[in-house]
């Protein structure tokens, strides 16, 4: 019978993404059979894949009244989905029980089971895609392909000539140095910035390094997705021309790396 790696099952479901597959996993909150998965395990046609009670696959499958040999386990997919969100102020991204304070999932309680794609840390706002479509948050999370993120951003002193210079040139921070990026001031303490890369709290250390302190973060745009008027708390769903372009974008990227 073929086997498939227990996060590639839980993503091409529909469940979550591959890392927070893993994050599961580890957690002990992945059954199969129901006993606690391990990292790396492989599933097979017939085994019951569950977490929190929700059954996300397994028993035999028929078709016709004959079990189907040598294939993955299945489940009922959710048709695809993929949101623009206003993520607010105070909302964490990850659905850790570590995080006691209320995350995205919860504050959304969308009718079907999405994820985010990528992290926005809770101090800051604007705009989060969520999906339920594991292989399109691998695409996009890809950093090395170099996809725009647009963030506006205020701090607490007066921005000067040589900050904005120092944020394009690439700043060091963990351990690294940042690429060069699109900077440039706004207001008088106020900035716009163009990454394309996703170090943790990237924006924050790279303005304290700087000797700088964020008061608000709020991201604006990914690749050609843009927050537009979208209110704070409130999403909208991706699709027409907008998803085909991103769809384009991702396969663009892809080709130049081959």
């Amino acid at each position: 019978m073929e086997e498939i790696r227990l996060n590639k099952y839980l993503s091409e479901a529909g469940f979550c993404s591959r890392r927070e597959a893993d994050r599961l996993i580890e957690a002990g909150k992945i059954l199969v059979d129901g006993v606690p998965a391990s990292m790396g395990m492989k599933v097979r046609e017939g085994q019951k894949v569950s977490c929190g009670g929700t059954v996300i696959g397994g028993g035999s499958h028929e078709d016709g009244g004959r079990k189907e040999a040598g294939a993955a386990p299945q489940t009922h997919k959710a048709p695809p989905v993929l949101l623009a969100v206003n993520k607010p102020r105070g909302i964490v991204c990850t659905t850790s029980d570590k995080d006691r304070a209320r995350n995205i999932v919860e504050f959304l309680n969308y009718p079907v089971r999405i994820y985010p794609v990528g992290r926005l840390d809770k101090d800051s706002e604007g705009l989060l895609l969520m999906t339920n479509q594991g292989e399109l948050v691998n695409q996009i999370m890809k950093s090395r392909q170099g996809h725009e993120k647009e963030y506006l951003v205020t701090v607490d002193k007066p921005v000067t000539a040589e900050f904005i210079s120092a944020m394009r040139k690439g700043v060091p921070i963990l351990e690294t140095v940042t690429r060069p990026c699109f900077a440039e001031k706004t207001g008088k303490n106020s900035f716009r910035i163009i990454l394309t890369q996703g170090l943790n709290r990237q924006i924050r250390r790279m303005c304290e390094y700087l000797g700088y302190r964020v008061n608000t973060l709020k991201r604006v745009r990914i690749m050609n997705i843009r927050l537009g008027n979208l209110q704070t708390g409130e999403y909208r769903k991706i699709k027409g021309r907008e998803y085909e372009e991103l769809l384009r974008q991702l396969k663009n990227t892809e080709k130049e790396q081959d």
